[in-house]
């Protein structure tokens, strides 16, 4: 892809800066030395620092000339509790945490934009660029809501992007309404009766009652939600017993639950619980449901969507700009942003081989080659939004 001349960026300093922040990971609301590590580089590029909402957040802010529009920029700070098997000369020195989704490459964009609007200061209004911590376990987003980001720091539209190993290299990925799945999970405990495994008629076993809960939830999407509400049910942790000669007392399921619409959430829940202790019941036992909802669905708004599309078209060219037809089923918490705040959440590809590894696996790198793509974007996309002579226009400010 060839970046327009007027904003090509660091690519150098973004690289160095990537490496050393893929070096040391941190995972989530223990981003320290990375907040230090960003503050320190945008104070030097002339931004007003905060620290301290969510922990480890940090927020730089810049205003150019009179007008109080505002446009907010995020990028994911946390790494995972993944011992990384790259073999990188920069490989992490925090072992058994690693960069395996990517976020040392959104922070090195995000300042490598930084950089050049900060240069360039072809806008009029505000910039709010977001470092969020904890988007991979804590919530990150919601905390920073809560705590009264918007109220700080107000904003007329917000956007963030998330690198893709499966689009190819540059391809720009968007959707209007739900992009990503609200997350939940489900842990199922059986309290049944041990006993001696040459002697089950004196048992109540767990693990034939566990099975049987098994395969039942597998008739929840299939025969209880309609074909075209997306929905994934999936059992992933089956814990019990200890011997072939053993029945266990006890069982433990966990499911993890992937859906878009509330009141199919709602009713997903509803028919977990329904089925854990039913069927518990037809085995001469009992159950219990620990339910917990994590990450609400991930929902863009039409008119900053709209606004991101033609910017990517504009920028990448028509034949580099996707509409996905379906959400994923992945999860992010920048839903609760998108919640306080009209805004995108959208995709850049990133695979330039065959063999480049999927996000969260210990052999996963970001791709540099997309460093100079979503910096220029990131500064298309500001200038803009904040153009002084077509200001842009959406819904009251929130």
């Amino acid at each position: 892809m060839n970046i327009p001349d007027d904003i090509r960026v660091d690519l150098s300093g973004m690289k160095a800066i990537r490496k050393e922040l893929h070096r040391y990971p941190e995972i989530g609301l223990e981003e320290r030395r990375t907040a230090e590590m960003i503050g320190d580089h945008l104070a030097a590029l002339g931004y007003q620092v905060h620290r301290g909402l969510a922990k480890t957040a940090v927020v730089g802010t810049l205003q150019n000339g009179g007008s109080n529009r505002a446009i907010g920029l995020r990028a994911d700070m946390d790494g995972l509790p993944i011992r990384e098997q790259t073999g990188l000369v920069y490989a992490s020195q925090n072992p058994g945490k690693m960069h395996a989704c990517g976020h040392d490459g959104h922070m090195a964009m995000l300042l490598g934009a930084a950089k050049t609007i900060a240069k360039r200061r072809r806008f009029d209004g505000i910039v709010h660029l977001i470092f969020q911590p904890a988007e991979e376990n804590c919530g990150g987003a919601k905390m920073m809501v809560e705590e009264g980001l918007f109220d700080l720091f107000p904003c007329d539209a917000v956007f963030s992007l998330h690198n893709d190993p499966t689009l190819p290299l540059g391809q720009f990925a968007l959707r209007d309404g739900p992009i990503m799945a609200a997350v939940d999970e489900a842990r199922i405990t059986l309290h049944g009766r041990g006993g001696h495994g040459a002697e089950p008629e004196n048992t109540a076993d767990p693990i034939v009652a566990g099975a049987s809960i098994v395969m039942a939830l597998q008739t929840i999407v299939s025969r209880n939600i309609q074909a075209f509400d997306p929905a994934v049910i999936t059992v992933g942790s089956f814990h019990g017993g200890s011997a072939s000669n053993i029945i266990p007392n006890e069982v433990e399921i966990v499911v993890g639950i992937r859906s878009f619409d509330p009141t199919t959430r709602d009713f997903i829940e509803k028919r977990i619980t329904e089925i854990a202790n039913f069927q518990a019941e037809s085995f001469s036992m009992a159950a219990s449901v620990n339910y917990e909802r994590s990450y609400d669905a991930t929902v863009n708004h039409t008119a900053e969507t709209n606004f991101l599309r033609i910017q990517a078209v504009q920028f990448a060219g028509v034949e580099k700009v996707t509409d996905l037809d379906q959400p994923r089923m992945g999860s992010e918490d920048f839903t609760y942003m998108l919640q306080a705040c009209p805004g995108c959440y959208f995709f850049i590809g990133t695979a330039s081989t065959p063999d480049i590894r999927p996000l969260h696996h210990p052999g996963y790198d970001f791709n540099d080659d997309i460093l100079p793509i979503g910096a220029g974007f990131w500064t298309r996309l500001t200038e803009a939004f904040l153009a002084p002579d077509k200001p842009y226009a959406s819904g009251t400010r929130r």
